[in-house]
């Protein structure tokens, strides 16, 4: 469960992201949607300790497991499948220490549910661009966080890794863990997250996703795309 109190957060100077007051359940999945330049990641980052909060609160679990944008990751890096997934036990094990064969165990199995084990001695620059966040899935598995937080996990998957993924996050929260996710894709959104919070520098709507959905396109006619903007961003000048 993650709760935050009047939460503000600035993005470059600016404030990105206004007076947001609500709870993330446990066991729940909830998807963050609003369009570009709403302040989704920002929020995401500011949950995952990541970005420093104007004012506020946030009250989260010691081990939050977060999941940046794909384009964030380094491909070229001289990393294996395998490292990447182990990369996950780091902060119960250290980043420079010798992993035990629990944490090795944990990796492959982990890669072996995201169908990777024939690749775990691959580069990860030479994965597809589904394999590759499969990977990245791995390495959640291995974190083992009863939160996490997912920056665009699905956006530009092939449709077999969109499905793998999907039952995935399922599958944790069937487990009793609280996924927050941002999304674009409103079919998706609809069919697979409890909840939804409608974000555009402030919180627009937050709650069941079948209310949420028909309100916002009732009301503004967002599709998912930018046919609204962010009012902080517009008073910043931006």
């Amino acid at each position: 469960m993650i709760t935050l109190d009047h939460v503000c957060v600035k993005y470059r100077q600016r404030l990105a992201v206004a007076e947001v007051c609500g709870t993330f359940a446990t066991g729940r999945s909830t998807a963050i949607v609003g369009p570009n330049g709403a302040g989704k990641t920002t929020l995401l980052k500011a949950m995952a300790g990541l970005q420093p909060l104007a004012s506020g609160l946030i009250h989260a679990p010691e081990r939050v497991a977060y999941l940046p944008q794909r384009t964030e990751l380094d491909r070229q890096f001289p990393m294996t499948v395998a490292e990447l997934a182990l990369s996950g036990s780091w902060r119960r094990s250290g980043a420079w220490r010798r992993l035990d064969r629990t944490e090795q165990d944990r990796a492959a199995h982990a890669l072996g549910h995201m169908g990777l084990a024939e690749l775990a001695n691959r580069p990860i620059g030479t994965l597809s661009g589904g394999q590759l966040q499969r990977a990245r899935f791995a390495r959640l598995m291995v974190q083992d966080a009863p939160v996490l937080l997912l920056d665009e996990p699905l956006n530009n998957l092939d449709p077999a890794s969109r499905d793998l993924l999907l039952k995935q996050l399922t599958d944790w929260q069937i487990e009793g863990r609280t996924v927050i996710a941002v999304m674009h894709d409103l079919d998706l959104v609809s069919r697979h997250f409890d909840e939804t919070l409608l974000l555009s520098g402030t919180v627009q709507a937050w709650g069941a996703t079948p209310t949420v959905l028909a309100a916002a396109r009732a009301e503004i006619g967002f599709t998912g795309h930018s046919l609204w903007v962010n009012p902080l961003a517009e008073e910043a000048g931006s």
